[in-house]
């Protein structure tokens, strides 16, 4: 049976400053990796990193605006000079998502919107999984979301981006996976963090119809991404796991 130490490993986490993203890397560094915490804000970057170091864990912040090309490029560098020349473990968690009616959207958000939740993604696999696939291990996770499968009014913008994060995964799995390196996904549900705050009360009703009956929370979504980054999930390739109290079950 595989394992979920993740010792001696580099693990990438973008969007890691809060949220989803803060809790995976405090969890992947709790089971033993070296994580980069990757994030617009050095101030909440340097917080997760001295939370992390407050606990006996390795972890470095590195800043990146990944709605810039050129911010990309540079993380992935950065990525695997603070890595010692290797990145094992890409979390391809940070995403923006501008709700709104499609008539009302602006052209600038259907840019920006694409731009961080999957021409970034893109490139950071572009720059970084090759290398893995030459060492013949690594794990790539994608976060997706549930309204990538579910017309949900007002998310389409968002849903469409993540859904075709979805189509990566499974092509990236089908293109990494024969050289060791597994690519998969997670899907969370309604999820209480602090980007969706602004979300207020409709977080509770989107929740409510689900078997749990409760929005999720980031240590939950992270468990689910820690579990894909590990040997523990060592057969499982293309998958987009839903992490939704069973949202879409019902």
């Amino acid at each position: 049976m595989g394992s979920f130490d993740l010792s001696g490993r580099v693990a990438l986490v973008t969007g890691a400053t809060s949220g989803i993203g803060a809790a995976t890397a405090a969890l992947l560094a709790e089971r033993g990796a070296h994580v980069l915490v990757a994030g617009r804000d050095p101030a909440r970057g340097e917080s997760v990193v001295a939370g992390i170091r407050d606990r006996g864990g390795k972890a470095d912040f590195v800043a990146a605006d990944l709605g810039q090309p050129d911010s990309v490029r540079q993380l992935a560098g950065e990525a695997v000079g603070l890595g010692g020349g290797s990145v094992d473990i890409l979390v391809n968690n940070a995403g923006i998502f501008p709700f709104s009616q499609t008539e009302q959207t602006p052209p600038s958000d259907i840019d920006a919107v694409y731009g961080v939740n999957v021409k970034a993604p893109y490139e950071l696999v572009a720059a970084l999984a090759p290398a893995m696939a030459e060492r013949g291990r690594g794990a790539i996770v994608n976060v997706s979301t549930v309204a990538a499968e579910r017309g949900v009014a007002g998310m389409a913008l968002y849903g469409s981006s993540k859904a075709a994060l979805d189509l990566l995964t499974k092509a990236w799995a089908a293109e990494f996976g024969p050289r060791g390196v597994r690519v998969n996904g997670v899907a969370p549900g309604p999820t209480r963090t602090e980007g969706t705050a602004v979300m207020g009360d409709y977080i509770d009703e989107l929740a409510a119809g689900t078997p749990v009956g409760r929005p999720g929370e980031p240590g939950e979504i992270a468990e689910a991404i820690a579990y894909l980054a590990s040997d523990a999930a060592s057969y499982v390739h293309g998958a987009v796991l839903p992490v939704d109290g069973g949202l879409t079950a019902v």
